[in-house]
Order: C-alpha cells, then sequence, then structure tokens
C-alpha cells in the first residue's frame, strides 16, 4: 500500500494544532515554534505532492477512497488534479509567513493580562484551518467536502473575535465590540450559505444515490444519471450559493470588510488568501462538473454580478479610510476577476482565474502583512494618521509599494498575467464584460496610488518620525513573497503548466470550446 500522501498533508497541521494546544500556557515560544515546525512539515509534503503530480496523467491523482458511512454511501475519497495541487502549494507555502507574521500577535497586552487568548490557542486555530482547507481542496466526495466547507468556520470564528487587531481609534472596549460583531457576521453568512448547500447536497443524494464526484460526473457524462432541467438549476444554485457567499462575489460579500478589518494582519491573510479560495475552487470543481448545463444557463447573470465585483469593490476602496478595510475591499474586486475568468467559459479565462488565485493569494499576503506591520508600530489602521513613512523606514515603503503594484496587476508582477488572461478570456465570448470590466483596472491604479501617496510620501508626521524599519523575522516574511511575485510575474508557466490540463478537463465537463478569432492567424 502507498503512502497516503493527501492524508498526510492534511492531518500533519490538524496533529499539530491539538499538540500546539496541548502546551503548557507558560511555554508561549514553545508553541509558536511547534508551530512552525509543523507548517514547514506540510509545506514540505505539498511540494511532495506538486512533485509527485503529472500534469498529463489522470485527471485525479494520489487518490485514496476508504468506506465511511456505508449506509449513506459515504465515503472517505480524496484525490487532486492540477488546480487542487496549485491551491494546496499555496496553502502551505503561505501558512508559515502567517505563523511568523504573528509571532507576538497573540501575545498578553501587558504583564498579567488577562483581557488575550493563550497564545498557543491562536496558533493551534491557524493550523486547524489549514487542515480543513487542505482537505476541501482534496475531497472527490461532496459529503466529505461539505463537512471540512463548514467546519473551517468554527476556528475563524474564534480567530476573528478573540484575536483581532490591537489598533482601534475608539479603545479596547470597542475594539472587541467590534471584532464580536464581525466574527459573528461571518459565521452568520457562511453558516446560512452552508445550509442551502446542505439542502444541495441531500437533493443530489437522492437523485445519483451516492456522493462520488467521479462517479457521478461520469454517470452524467455517459448518460446513465439524467437530472431534469429543473432540478439540475435547483441544486446548481443551492451550490453556487454557498461558494459565492465564500468567494464572496456581490451582494453576499458585506461580512469580508468588518472580518479582515477586524482580524489581525495574519489572520485577514488567512481569510482573503487562503479561506476564501475554497469558495472559487469549488466553483470549477463541483458547479461545473456536476451541473453543466445549469452553470451555462446561469452565466449571464454569474458575469454581471461579477462585474459588479469588481467595479463595486474597487469604488468603495478607493473611498476607504482605514488600511485593512482598503485592501478587503480591493479583494472583493479581485474575487470578480476570478468569478468572471471562471463563468466566461474559456480555456483562456479559466486558466486566468485559477492563475488568480494563486498570484492574488500571494500579492494580498504581502501588502496585508506589510500594512499590518505598519499598523503595529502606529497603532493606527487609518490612511490619515501617516505621511513620510519612507523616509524613515524605506524598506517598509518599498516593500509596501511593490505589493500596492501587484495589486493593481502592474506587468511584470504575477497578478498581471493572471488579469490579462481573464479579461482575453472574457473578451473573446462577451466582449462587452470584457471592456466594462477593465475599468476596475483603472480604479486599482487609482486606489492603490492615492494609498502609497497618503501613507509614505510627503512631510514626515511627528507620530511616525521614530518608527522603525522592517526588523529580520519581518524581512523573512516578506521577502520571498516579493521575490515569487516578480518571478511568477515573469514567468508564470510552472503554474500554467499544472493548471492548463484541468481547465482543459473543466472545459470539456461542460461541453465547451473556445470561440474562433475572426481572423485567422498568418501561416
Amino acid at each position: 500500500m502507498s503512502f497516503p500522501l493527501l492524508t498526510a498533508t492534511a492531518a500533519l497541521p490538524a496533529v499539530g494544532a491539538v499538540a500546539t494546544a496541548a502546551v503548557p500556557a507558560a511555554r508561549r515560544t514553545t508553541a509558536k515554534w511547534l508551530a512552525l515546525v509543523v507548517s514547514l512539515g506540510t509545506l514540505a509534503l505539498a511540494v511532495t505532492i506538486l512533485v509527485r503530480f503529472d500534469p498529463n496523467g489522470a485527471r485525479y491523482q494520489l487518490t485514496e477512497s476508504h468506506a465511511w458511512i456505508k449506509d449513506f454511501g459515504v465515503r472517505y475519497e480524496v484525490g487532486v488534479d492540477g488546480i487542487a495541487v496549485a491551491l494546496i502549494a499555496l496553502t502551505a507555502l503561505l501558512i508559515p509567513f502567517v505563523i511568523l507574521a504573528g509571532w507576538h500577535d497573540a501575545d498578553p497586552l501587558e504583564t498579567g493580562s488577562r483581557r488575550w487568548r493563550p497564545t498557543q490557542g491562536f496558533f493551534a486555530l491557524i493550523l486547524a484551518v489549514q487542515a480543513m482547507v487542505v482537505i476541501s481542496f482534496e475531497a472527490t466526495d461532496v459529503f466529505l467536502f461539505y463537512i471540512f466547507f463548514e467546519a473551517m468556520l468554527i476556528p475563524m470564528y474564534f480567530l476573528i473575535g478573540g484575536f483581532g487587531d490591537r489598533a482601534h481609534e475608539h479603545g479596547e472596549e470597542a475594539a472587541s465590540t467590534q471584532r464580536s460583531y464581525a466574527a459573528v457576521k461571518f459565521l452568520l453568512y457562511n453558516l446560512v450559505g452552508g445550509l442551502i448547500m446542505l439542502a444541495a447536497v441531500i437533493g443530489l443524494y437522492v437523485v445519483a444515490g451516492n456522493f462520488s464526484l467521479t462517479e457521478i460526473a461520469q454517470a452524467r457524462a455517459n448518460g446513465s444519471l439524467h437530472m431534469a432541467t429543473s432540478t439540475e438549476r435547483w441544486l446548481f444554485l443551492g451550490f453556487f450559493f454557498a461558494f459565492a457567499v465564500k468567494a464572496p462575489l456581490w451582494p453576499l460579500h458585506t461580512w469580508l470588510p468588518n472580518a479582515m478589518g477586524e482580524a489581525t494582519a495574519p489572520v485577514a491573510v488567512l481569510i482573503t488568501a487562503v479561506v476564501d479560495k475554497v469558495g472559487t475552487f469549488a466553483m470549477l470543481r463541483f458547479c461545473l462538473q456536476l451541473f453543466p448545463q445549469a452553470s451555462k444557463w446561469a452565466t449571464p447573470v454569474i458575469l454581471v454580478l461579477a462585474l459588479i465585483s469588481i467595479i463595486y469593490g474597487a469604488l468603495l476602496a478607493v473611498g476607504q479610510r482605514d488600511i485593512k478595510r482598503l485592501v478587503a475591499y480591493a479583494s472583493i474586486s479581485h474575487f470578480g476577476f476570478i468569478i468572471m475568468g471562471i463563468f466566461a467559459m474559456t480555456s483562456q479565462g479559466q486558466s486566468g482565474a485559477t492563475l488568480y488565485m494563486v498570484n492574488h493569494g500571494i500579492s494580498t499576503a504581502a501588502l496585508m502583512l506589510v500594512a499590518g506591520f505598519l499598523i503595529s508600530r502606529r497603532g493606527s489602521r487609518l490612511i490619515a494618521d501617516y505621511g513620510g513613512v519612507q523616509k524613515v523606514a524605506p524598506v517598509l515603503a518599498g516593500t509596501f509599494l511593490i505589493g500596492g503594484l501587484a495589486t493593481l496587476s502592474l506587468p511584470g508582477l504575477a497578478p498581471f498575467v493572471s488579469e490579462f488572461l481573464v479579461l482575453v478570456g472574457t473578451f473573446t465570448r462577451y466582449p462587452a464584460i470584457g471592456i466594462a470590466a477593465t475599468f476596475g483596472i483603472v480604479l486599482a491604479a487609482l486606489y492603490t496610488l492615492v494609498l502609497y501617496q497618503r501613507t509614505m510620501t510627503g512631510p514626515v508626521r511627528p507620530e511616525v518620525s521614530a518608527m522603525p524599519d522592517l526588523r529580520v523575522r519581518e524581512v523573512l516574511v516578506v521577502a520571498p513573497l516579493i521575490v515569487l511575485l516578480i518571478f511568477l510575474g515573469v514567468y508564470p508557466k510552472p503554474v500554467t503548466d499544472i493548471v492548463n490540463p484541468a481547465v482543459k478537463q473543466t472545459m470539456s465537463d461542460v461541453h465547451k470550446t473556445d470561440p474562433k478569432p475572426e481572423v485567422e492567424a498568418a501561416k
């Protein structure tokens, strides 16, 4: 029997979470190092998956299948395609940086303080989220996916509500209230989406008789499973609603600015760069594969909603006074691009959307973590409280600039390639949507450059005159992300080679081919 690599990749952070939580309260540093070592071990396993995966091989590889709840046809089935491999690698890559960036985020406010949860709890929850996200990317049993899709809400709720941002303009009591509100809003929105999805999961079982993604998809493809048009559409809507909340897609997005604003910067990265990717990933894996006809039926409406997300999120980002909420609204705009690429139903659009998931995770992590370092020094999230930082902390300002330029998809940085592919893929089938979406690029340049100008340039404000530059630990967090942004901006081939065969399979699922160009290329 071969080594269960996929199970081990999810199990290691789960076991690490339990071990970290069990560390005595007096040994905070031990808990931190244990969590970091576990995250690095998980990264090593993810790299092993990456090495062993053959992009031109079977659709799902490294598969495992075991009976679980026999009476209901539930199995423990896992397997990865190219899209899942890329997102598992992204998750495993980011978690060590999240842990390093949050090294002091769960320390007591002062000696003897009881107002802060134990340090080991903070890092244990991060590892628990990682374990659940990884198994969600691996699951090929719909019920298994649903369990962890919902279960990850619990540790995220405590990370937002119990370990929120300390920088609050109205003091600790107001901050605690806002954290609680953000955590409850996050939980309620996602629970409602999950309950609707549960009804759809049950409906799928009634129709198909099992929960196996591969068996249901194969039965649909060979005609042995017929699904009435109305049934397929209702089931699609149940799945899509839950994924649109998680993504998030306008108008189901309102929980994200609250959650990212009140969470610590590393937890904000965990939300938007890791957890939210499960929503867009699931649209590709489950919506398009299980309900191809309904996906095509819903495409026009979804593209309009995605376009609204792009423009609406960017417009609200322009008007933000809070640094972290600005990044949150920018992410809503970016998720609009991802969803638009998925439902453009072209190979360029879906390849760009998958690449965008990876690149957005890296660029948002870089920008938000540097913003967190900045906020921790000044003790304020308000843009107006900064000015002239580049003169006293040039390394911090420089990394902040690169993260910002990546956010606006500057050519030469990783997000540009993915955004370009999404726009090209959308334009070839829906030119009006593609043209309108380019306005989001203009707005991205506006909110990013205005943010940099107001915080980093101009006269040095007295409150930032003694601000220290990035420390060694902080440089270790940011530098690899900056290197990746530049490398994938110049040479995205390592990622596209992995995801493109999976995208072709998805296009085949929905029986779509790329539109032929109006003018043939000269031979």
